[in-house]
């Protein structure tokens, strides 16, 4: 603010003085009763101070309309975009303190995130291998159980037993089934084309909705928070096309292009706005720690696509 404040004065000062030698030295005069052949000189002047002044303080003041416009698009769960650091005039360390807090703030987020979500996904694999080796072990004595019981009923009480233990069964299958969506084994032993594969299959099962499915077999494993990353973004969006979109067909692709992976899910179902839910938000932060970036598109001619780029970073593999 001061070189702007000294700039103003220093371009006030060439002006009056260019003002006062033109009225000195030239044939211009100002008499004590203003003549109306004076009166374009003085017109003259004032508009060039104006002009001047106007154009040396829009000059001068366009990074504040950058910065304003850019605090009122920061949103927590996107990246925020930076201003330019060279075209900042006299505001540069301003631009740069914003820019600077900006880094911070995302880093921290990111940090607190990423703990946050190492908790969340704790907590899930804790959940599975308690469904499964507690609830799901003890359902499947009782499915044992309830087999010898059917071969000793009588005739009159079998039917009674086989359909309960065909509920039994099926509560079993249902535990497994949660088990597995909490803690996917088949990413952790056999990577993200593998896993995407069960869950599309899972999906199509269990929901009825055509997946088609189409995934880069040249893509090797990549590190595991991005597998981790796209999986559950896969999974997410899948749900949020059974909840929501009313598609009979979805679309799930992954791709290498140049030093990006791009997982692409596309459903024909009901378009309009997308809200900004607890899914959508744990996507975005999801997004985040991978420095990766999310797109969601849904236009009211019908259909929505949710697309993840992130930067590859190729998991190294351990020697045998």
């Amino acid at each position: 603010m001061t070189a702007l404040f000294w700039r103003i004065c220093l371009l006030n000062g060439v002006i009056f003085t260019l003002g006062t030698l033109i009225l000195a030295f030239s044939p211009a005069t100002v008499s004590a009763r203003l003549r109306l052949t004076e009166v374009p000189v003085l017109v003259i002047g004032l508009a060039v101070i104006l002009t001047a002044n106007a154009v040396a303080l829009r000059t001068s003041l366009a990074p504040l309309d950058e910065l304003v416009a850019s605090m009122r698009r920061v949103d927590p769960p996107r990246r925020a975009v930076r201003l330019e650091r060279g075209a900042s005039g006299d505001f540069h360390q301003l631009i740069e303190t914003f820019n600077a807090m900006l880094d911070r703030l995302e880093a921290e987020r990111s940090v607190a995130g990423g703990t946050a979500l190492a908790a969340q996904e704790g907590e899930r694999r804790r959940i599975a291998r308690e469904l499964h080796d507690e609830i799901g072990q003890s359902l499947t004595v009782a499915l044992l159980r309830l087999k010898r019981v059917v071969d000793r009923a009588p005739a009159e009480l079998r039917e009674e037993v086989e359909a309960a233990q065909e509920t039994v069964r099926g509560c079993l299958d249902e535990v497994r089934g949660i088990a597995s969506r909490l803690r996917p084994d088949v990413l952790e032993e056999l990577g993200l084309h593998s896993a995407i594969t069960a869950l599309c299959h899972e999906f199509g099962r269990t929901a009825g909705i055509s997946v088609r499915r189409e995934v880069d077999p040249a893509i090797s494993r990549l590190d595991p928070d991005i597998e981790l990353v796209c999986y559950r973004i896969a999974q997410e969006s899948l749900t949020n096309v059974l909840r929501h979109a009313g598609a009979d067909e979805v679309t799930l692709l992954i791709a290498a292009r140049e030093d990006t992976v791009i997982l692409e899910v596309t459903d024909n179902g009901r378009g309009g706005a997308v809200e900004d839910g607890a899914g959508i938000r744990g996507m975005r932060e999801r997004a985040m720690l991978i420095e990766a970036t999310l797109t969601i598109t849904s236009p009211t001619a019908g259909g929505t696509s949710v697309v993840l780029v992130v930067p590859v970073r190729v998991r190294d593999e351990v020697p045998a």
